[in-house]
C-alpha cells in the first residue's frame, strides 16, 4: 500500500509542516483559492484533485501504517462530545486505531478504550453568556497549536495521522489538518435540516433575519408548513446571540476543501425534508443515530453509554425510584446541559407537577435548584423526585416512562426517537424549535407546548400537553405507534444493510484503500 494512499490529494501544503498555524495561514493567501477548483465529488466522498503526491516533507519516508489512525476532535461541550465519541467508538470497533483529541475539563471523564490526547490544555471551562467571543477565540488558538503538535507527534511514529474528524464547530481543525498533509471529515452535530438551513444561509440563498416565505420556496421538501417560530432563532433573530451565530456560520467556510462531511441522522427520518438540497448545498452523509450501540445493534461490546459526562450521574437513586412505579406513568423533565430556564417558567413548571397527579422525575442542575419555588418539595415529595443529573438513557428506556418533557436538543430528540419514548417539546433556543416542529408535526412522536405572548410557556398549557400524551386516547396510541416505528428505522439504519452503517463502511474502506 503506496503513503499517498493515507494523504490527502494535493502536497501544496508540504512547506508548511514546521511554519505556525494561525492566521499566518490565511495572511499567505493559502485559502483565498476559488473553491470550485477543489470541490468534492460528494457520491464518492473524494476531494476532485487529480494529483496526489508522496508529502516526504510532512511524513517521512517510512511505509503508511496498515491501520489507519483517526484522530476525533469534539467542541468541548457535553452535547458534541456524546456524539462525536459514539462515532470514535465505532470506528475503532471496526479496526481503525482512534484518538480522542479532548480538552484537560473533558479528559478525565472519557471511557477506557478509546485513546485520548489532551489539546487546548489551559483552555478552562466551557464559555458562559456574554463571554462566548473570547472563549472560541482561547479555543482556536490553543486548539490548533496543540493539535498542530499531535499531528507532528505521530509523524515520528509507526502510525501517523492519516484523517481528522472534527466537530464542525471547529473548521480550523481542518486548516490544521490540510497544512500537514491529513485529509479533513467535518462532523455536523445537529439535524441535517438544521445544518442545511446554515448552510444556505452562508451561501446566500437565504438571508437574515429568516423569513417564513422565503424558507418554503427554498426547502420545498416534505411537504412542511414553516411558522416563525419553527426556524432556529439565530437565524430568526440574528442579534440575539451575535457570536454563536458566527460561529456556526465560520462551520462552512473551507467546508468545501474537506474531503467527508457527516452528520449525526439517518436518511429514513430527514430524506423527504432534505430532497433538493443535498447535496447540492448540504453534502453531507448521515451516519447517525450515534447513541450507544447497546440500544440500537449491539455492534459494539458493552457499549451501554456514553462513558464522558460531564457531571457525575445519579444513576443508582434514579433507577431505584423508577423502580417502584407502575409502567408507563412517569414524566421525565430535562432541559440538557446548557439551556437555563428562568425563575417564572421555572415556577410554571413545578406548578403543573404540584397540580397533578403524574409522577415526575426532574433535572435541574445544581446551579438552577434557587429557582424553584419554596414549598415544591413538601408538596411533591410523594409523587416526585428531583435529580441534579441522571444517566438519560437508562431513564428513556425504563419501564416506567412515560414521556419526556425535553428542550428538544438534537442529541435528547434522537434518543427519544431511538427508545420509542413520546416527547413533549418545550424548546429554549437555536435549532431546538426546529427539533420540537419535527417532533411533533413531522415524526409525530409528541407534541409541542406553545409560549404566550412573552414567550412562557404556562402552566394550564404545559397540563394540557401532559394530558394529551400521558392519558390513553388516539393521541397517545398515535404517538407511541410513531415511536415503535422511528425506533426500528433508527436501529435499520445502523444494521449491517442499513444506510448509516454503509455510509461509515465506504469511509472506512477509503481510510484503507
Amino acid at each position: 500500500m503506496r503513503q499517498e494512499k493515507c494523504i490527502p490529494t494535493s502536497a501544496i501544503f508540504g512547506f508548511l509542516h514546521h511554519s505556525p498555524i494561525n492566521s499566518s495561514l490565511y495572511a499567505e493567501g493559502v485559502y483565498t483559492r476559488p473553491l470550485q477548483s477543489r470541490r468534492r465529488t460528494h457520491s464518492s466522498f473524494k476531494m476532485g484533485s487529480e494529483n496526489q503526491t508522496d508529502n516526504h516533507e510532512i511524513s517521512g519516508s517510512r511505509s503508511p501504517p496498515r491501520v489507519p489512525h483517526v484522530v476525533v476532535v469534539p467542541y468541548p461541550s457535553q452535547g458534541h462530545i456524546n456524539p462525536l465519541l459514539q462515532f470514535a467508538k465505532r470506528l475503532s470497533s471496526l479496526g481503525l486505531k482512534t484518538t480522542l483529541a479532548s480538552t484537560t475539563t473533558t479528559a478525565t471523564t472519557l471511557p477506557a478504550g478509546i485513546s485520548v490526547e489532551i489539546i487546548a490544555d489551559n483552555l478552562g471551562s466551557s464559555p458562559v453568556v456574554g463571554q462566548e467571543s473570547d472563549f472560541l477565540s482561547s479555543l482556536k488558538s490553543n486548539g490548533s497549536e496543540t493539535l498542530a503538535r499531535l499531528i507532528e507527534r505521530h509523524a515520528r511514529t509507526d502510525s501517523p495521522v492519516c484523517c481528522v474528524v472534527y466537530d464542525a464547530f471547529l473548521p480550523w481543525a481542518l486548516d490544521v489538518a490540510r497544512a500537514h498533509g491529513v485529509r479533513g471529515a467535518a462532523f455536523f452535530t445537529n439535524s441535517a435540516i438544521v445544518s442545511a438551513l446554515f448552510r444556505l444561509v452562508h451561501g446566500g440563498r437565504l438571508h437574515l433575519p429568516l423569513e417564513v416565505e422565503e424558507v418554503m420556496k427554498v426547502v420545498p421538501g416534505g411537504g412542511i408548513t414553516w411558522e416563525t417560530r419553527d426556524l432556529p432563532s439565530f437565524l430568526t433573530r440574528p442579534e440575539s446571540y451575535p457570536a454563536y451565530l458566527e460561529m456556526k456560520l465560520s462551520q462552512f467556510g473551507n467546508l468545501d476543501f474537506a474531503h467527508w462531511v457527516f452528520c449525526n441522522s439517518f436518511d429514513d427520518l430527514e430524506s423527504q425534508v432534505l430532497k433538493g438540497i443535498v447535496p447540492d448545498q448540504f453534502p453531507a452523509k448521515l451516519i447517525g443515530p450515534m447513541v450507544p450501540s447497546a440500544y440500537l445493534d449491539n455492534a459494539i461490546e458493552g457499549d451501554k453509554g456514553y462513558g464522558a459526562s460531564l457531571w457525575k450521574p445519579l444513576s443508582h437513586q434514579c433507577r431505584t425510584w423508577l423502580d417502584s412505579k407502575p409502567i408507563k406513568s412517569v414524566v421525565y423533565i430535562s432541559f440538557g446541559s446548557m439551556a437555563s430556564l428562568t425563575r417564572e417558567q421555572t415556577s410554571e413548571i413545578a406548578t403543573t407537577l404540584i397540580e397533578h397527579d403524574f409522577p415526575f422525575l426532574w433535572i435541574v442542575r445544581e446551579s438552577q435548584l434557587d429557582t424553584l419555588p419554596d414549598g415544591f418539595f413538601e408538596s411533591t415529595k410523594e409523587k416526585g423526585m428531583v435529580a441534579t443529573w441522571c444517566d438519560q438513557l437508562e431513564v428513556l428506556v425504563h419501564p416506567s416512562l412515560g414521556c419526556f418533557v425535553t428542550h428538544c436538543g438534537w442529541n435528547s430528540t434522537l434518543e427519544g426517537l431511538c427508545l420509542g419514548v413520546p416527547m413533549v417539546g418545550v424548546p429554549q433556543w437555536t435549532d431546538q424549535f426546529t427539533d420540537a416542529k419535527f417532533v411533533s408535526d413531522v415524526w409525530r412522536v409528541g407534541v409541542r407546548a406553545r409560549v404566550d405572548e412573552v414567550g412562557m410557556v404556562r402552566k394550564a398549557e404545559l397540563a394540557a400537553c401532559l394530558a394529551e400524551v400521558m392519558v390513553d386516547g388516539k393521541s397517545r396510541e398515535e404517538m407511541y405507534g410513531n415511536g415503535i416505528k422511528w425506533k426500528e428505522l433508527a436501529k435499520k439504519a445502523l444494521s449491517k444493510e442499513g444506510s448509516s452503517s454503509k455510509n461509515i463502511d465506504e469511509f472506512v474502506k477509503e481510510l484503507r484503500a
